[in-house]
């Protein structure tokens, strides 16, 4: 089984909206934990954001699973701006399981410009759903892939790109699973 693999980030402090509460970390690891060894998962891909990704990472590294990462743009903008803007110390686990990462395992996408962020990672979703198929495919026979949505279960609207991920996993056939934040 293959994990394509995309959520919620860790709420900001000033958030008003309760998504992914940064005490509920350890829940989280554990449902991780369970789904992968459930499901024999031996390959995640996904991105490596605070919260819902760098755990889905760091539980697969745990579980010596193959890791793909996809960044929108390079390591040191998206730690920036994805990984150390919210509560925890994301930070250090972003900058260890990136040095750990194969060079070809580590798809730097480069989409983003200001004002473009949005678009680069509704990209960054397509990428790694397309990154799951073809590793499936690769495999003799063909793996499955399984989309894990590490979210609240409410969508915030046109602009939620966990919710997207949901519908362009369904849309190419995958089956998905919710896993709660909360």
């Amino acid at each position: 089984m293959i994990v394509a693999l995309a959520g919620r980030r860790i709420d900001a402090k000033a958030s008003s909206q309760t998504r992914f509460p940064e005490q509920n970390v350890p829940r989280v690891r554990e449902r991780l934990q369970r789904l992968f060894r459930d499901q024999g998962v031996r390959a995640l891909v996904s991105s490596a954001a605070c919260g819902a990704d760098l755990l889905g990472q760091d539980v697969a590294r745990e579980l010596g699973l193959l890791r793909i990462v996809v960044l929108p743009f390079s390591p040191s903008v998206f730690r920036e701006t994805s990984v150390t803007d919210r509560p925890g110390n994301w930070g250090a686990l972003f900058d260890e399981l990136v040095a750990e990462i194969v060079p070809e395992a580590l798809v730097v996408l480069d989409e983003a410009r200001d004002g473009e962020r949005s678009s680069a990672y509704e990209k960054t979703n397509h990428e790694i759903l397309a990154r799951a198929a073809g590793l499936a495919r690769s495999e003799a026979p063909p793996d499955n892939v399984l989309a894990v949505a590490v979210w609240d279960g409410r969508s915030r609207g046109a602009e939620d790109l966990t919710a997207a991920f949901i519908q362009g996993a369904r849309a190419q056939g995958f089956d998905v699973e919710e896993l709660s934040t909360l």
